[in-house]
């Protein structure tokens, strides 16, 4: 079977502060996130793309988690593959080394740039400016390591790109948990498998993981049994940044969450303006309250259920 044509834009990072690993990567290739981007928590990430050979991807993170570096990890690969030479890959182990790997038979314009842990790398470019571009983006860009990969890949495809357009995007960042399972520790999983403005829609769907956390911060501080009127106020800031994202207009279900954590949390009062809210927009999910006090995710007390049921 012929080595898939991932022909595509990526970086590999780590960030010392946070201890996250990331990949990201955009192509003018359907689906390109399950082929080129892989990484696991506490070891590292890889890129595999160009003639794509997939085992790059969980060989090098084995190799890694066995305590070989990046650069020994890859290494190891290259001398076992009699088609390097049309392989790009990039690797960056626990410690923030980088290794990569742009072979000959890469189709131009190809090549790669290695900074402070990380590397970016691309193939079938437009120009040959496309990683500079990209390096000196991620470089300056603030915020945490998923935005600054996507910044990355935006002035990839501010400089010109994939010479055929673009189709695909992925963006996947890990913890640097080391005592997480290979499968666990996402922090953010996004595809895009085909779309006229891939790396736009990575964007919004970074914005709804990033809303779906904040909201998940707030459940857990409502669920804190020692919680406080302090950490009733931090909860109430991290549901308002959720539900605040323009990307999650129209979106209740965080709005009814909330609300079903606040009267789990003994805040009935507070949470009956948020049920209206649900409830006028969707009067489905009234049915779902009785439903979730069955099966001991809300209060099963008959007054709090009524006054829940009044709402209008």
């Amino acid at each position: 079977m012929p080595a898939p044509l991932a022909h595509t834009y990526s970086i590999v990072a780590y960030d010392p502060e946070s201890k996250q690993f990331g990949v990201a990567v955009q192509s003018h290739y359907f689906s390109v996130g399950p082929i080129v981007g892989w990484a696991r928590p506490g070891v590292g990430a890889v890129a595999t793309q160009s003639f794509v050979e997939i085992s790059y991807g969980p060989l090098g993170l084995e190799l890694m988690h066995a305590g070989k570096t990046a650069e020994q990890a890859l290494s190891s690969l290259l001398a076992g593959d009699p088609q390097a030479e049309q392989r790009q890959v990039a690797m960056i182990d626990a410690r923030g080394n980088v290794a990569t790997h742009t072979g000959k038979r890469c189709i131009a314009a190809a090549g790669h740039r290695q900074g402070k842990n990380f590397s970016v790398q691309a193939n079938l470019m437009l120009k040959d400016t496309v990683w500079d571009a990209m390096a000196e983006a991620y470089e300056k860009a603030a915020g945490d390591l998923a935005e600054r990969m996507l910044a990355a890949l935006f002035a990839a495809e501010a400089e010109g790109g994939d010479i055929r357009g673009k189709q695909s995007a992925a963006l996947l960042v890990v913890s640097g948990d080391a005592g997480l399972p290979a499968w666990g520790g996402r922090i953010f999983d996004l595809h895009v498998d085909d779309h006229p403005r891939p790396l736009e829609e990575l964007a919004r769907l970074l914005a709804i993981g990033r809303a779906y956390a904040h909201a998940q911060n707030a459940s857990d501080l409502l669920a804190d049994k020692t919680r406080t009127d302090e950490k009733f106020g931090l909860a109430e800031k991290e549901f308002q940044f959720a539900a605040g994202e323009p990307a999650m207009s129209g979106n209740v279900e965080l709005i009814f969450w909330y609300a079903a954590d606040l009267v789990n949390a003994g805040r009935v009062e507070t949470a009956l303006p948020f049920f209206k809210t649900v409830f006028d927009a969707d009067p489905a999910w009234r049915d779902l309250v009785p439903r979730l006090a069955k099966v001991g995710l809300l209060v099963d007390e008959a007054a709090i259920l009524e006054r829940i049921a009044r709402v209008h």
